[in-house]
């Protein structure tokens, strides 16, 4: 039984659809997908196991391809001429082909985030410096705000220093979950830090500033892993900086405004996040279908246990109203803009990883013992859907989020 990976599109139906341009790039991304990516996996998963923590030469080559095509950088509106919404659909293409998928187009994380910031915020010096090569693929980038000294659900905790000492600022602290610092072509970190007083607003106290990462005083302590799992070599590591010097002029924006930032780079940024998930929960239903379809325990096969019709009937329905939702969501920041998406971004961040893991956890389930061993890509696929119900916030705070966006509306509504 196969399914083509196309075979969802229709069931969006008319509500919200990609422009012409982003139906005939989401096209394009996905024959490249089919014809470079897929193939390349057993490629990748070999020269990484020979040397985890070098960058593999066979993403490269997938890279110069999608260059070549000129399918690259797609998730920058001002640079690929797509909206949100066109983009969310491509998105949800790459998400089906994880970790290979973005990168091949220059569409991963955190460098897409990180790019968005320095376009939308830097000065025209850190463009040069630092945006210009991360546009052309020539060097990645981290991004340090999670510290494990302090609860980071709640980001003003952050204690990481800043100081200004003439012309330079000195930086402080420990940082940790700093997604892509594994990488040896990672050049730079966009990193949150207190620059502020206990006096000042609580969300004022903080700021983003880039730091080069051979700077002195940078060290990569370690890579953490995700259910067992190093990401390599992309790497989520624990960093610390010490006494590290940079030049006044590395500051975004300016002093205080790290949470302006912060919301700023969220909210398309969350919309790549779930369109990838939908894209990776895709592929999972599809496997998951595969195999009961294949198998016969006690007589009959797996597909034909009503228990196991009933999952993929809520796996489908799942699946369609979080891709509307986000769809939506992405809708808004192209029409109304991010600050007015603000509850259904917190809405998506919740839901899209736990339709994924819902989903995931029941085709694992079908698969059996197969389904948690290094022979299919379930137990993976699991590991990063479920670690997003904690990374960029967890969820119980976007739960809250909406709650009070939602009760300030109702009482709005109500006029009290």
């Amino acid at each position: 039984m196969s399914v083509s990976p196309a075979s969802h599109t229709a069931q969006t139906g008319s509500l919200l659809q990609p422009s012409p341009k982003g139906q005939e790039l989401r096209n394009r991304v996905r024959a490249f997908l089919e014809q470079h990516v897929a193939p390349a996996f057993k490629t990748f998963e070999e020269q990484v196991a020979k040397d985890r923590w070098a960058a593999p030469p066979i993403v490269d080559e997938i890279r110069a391809k999608a260059k070549a095509a000129g399918l690259w950088n797609l998730f920058l509106p001002d640079v690929s001429g797509l909206s949100v919404l066109d983009y969310a659909f491509i998105a949800e293409e790459t998400g089906r082909y994880m970790p290979l998928g973005p990168e091949a187009f220059n569409c991963q994380a955190p460098d897409t985030g990180n790019m968005e910031t320095i376009h939308l915020y830097g000065s025209p010096e850190q463009k040069k410096t630092w945006l210009e090569p991360l546009l052309e693929g020539k060097i990645k980038s981290c991004f340090a705000m999670t510290e494990p000294d302090v609860a980071s659900s709640d980001a003003t905790n952050m204690q990481c220093s800043i100081v200004q000492e003439g012309n330079q600022y000195v930086i402080n602290g420990k940082k940790w979950w700093t997604s892509g610092a594994g990488h040896p072509l990672c050049k730079v970190a966009v990193l949150m830090g207190k620059t502020g007083d206990s006096k000042m607003p609580r969300h004022r106290q903080h700021s983003m500033i880039l730091v080069p990462m051979d700077a002195p005083g940078v060290k990569v302590v370690r890579a953490l892993t995700v259910f067992g799992y190093d990401d390599a070599p992309h790497g989520h590591c624990e960093v610390h900086f010490t006494n590290v010097r940079v030049p006044v002029t590395n500051m975004l924006l300016g002093e205080g405004r790290g949470f302006e930032i912060a919301q700023g780079r969220l909210g398309p940024g969350r919309i790549h996040h779930c369109m990838r998930l939908i894209g990776m929960t895709e592929k999972a239903l599809e496997a998951m279908c595969e195999r009961a379809a294949k198998r016969r325990p006690f007589g009959k096969r797996i597909i034909e246990q009503e228990v196991v019709q009933h999952d993929i009937a809520e796996a489908r329905m799942a699946l369609e109203q979080a891709r509307l939702l986000v769809l939506k969501a992405a809708h808004m920041i192209d029409t109304v803009g991010t600050k007015k998406a603000r509850k259904e971004i917190a809405m998506i961040k919740v839901i899209a990883p736990r339709v994924a893991v819902r989903i995931i956890d029941r085709a694992i389930q079908v698969h059996g013992g197969a389904g948690v061993c290094q022979d299919f890509f379930l137990a993976g696929m699991y590991a990063g859907a479920r670690s997003i119900q904690i990374a960029d916030g967890p969820d119980e705070v976007h739960l809250t989020a909406v709650a009070k966006m939602e009760i300030m509306d109702q009482l709005k509504k109500a006029k009290m």
